[in-house]
């Protein structure tokens, strides 16, 4: 299938903005447990899910300095306070950066069957 100019025109009509949260390591923590916090960290993301604020939540597992992505359905000022606010930020296990993007209402993320099963969960801290 070939989308047509006139299909793009009209898709791109219907883009928003949202705010992109990129979440960084901060190899400066002197935090000697991170474990506890980030399991708040991760609740947090939950809740902020629930109330319609965070779209995408996308933790990094590599081994880069790169913590996780998030797309807020949020302006980038109400991204930039609710992040101030992340347990992670504030014992200062992460940092964080903001930007202002367009999107797609109902994009999403779908099952990926390439990779095959997700990991096993964490065990609770």
């Amino acid at each position: 299938m070939t989308t047509s100019d006139e299909q793009m025109l009209d898709n791109l009509k219907l883009a928003r903005a949202y705010a992109v949260v990129i979440l960084r390591k901060n190899p400066e923590s002197t935090t000697t447990d991170p474990r506890p916090i980030v399991w708040e960290h991760g609740r947090r993301n939950f809740d902020l899910r629930e109330q319609g604020l965070l779209n995408v939540v996308l933790p990094v597992r590599d081994d880069s300095d790169l913590a996780g992505i998030g797309i807020f359905n949020t302006t980038p000022d109400e991204a930039r306070d609710i992040m101030n606010e992340d347990p992670g930020v504030q014992a200062g296990l992460f940092t964080f950066e903001v930007h202002e993007a367009r999107g797609f209402p109902g994009d999403g993320l779908k099952p990926n069957s390439r990779i095959g099963a997700p990991p096993a969960p964490p065990s609770v801290p």
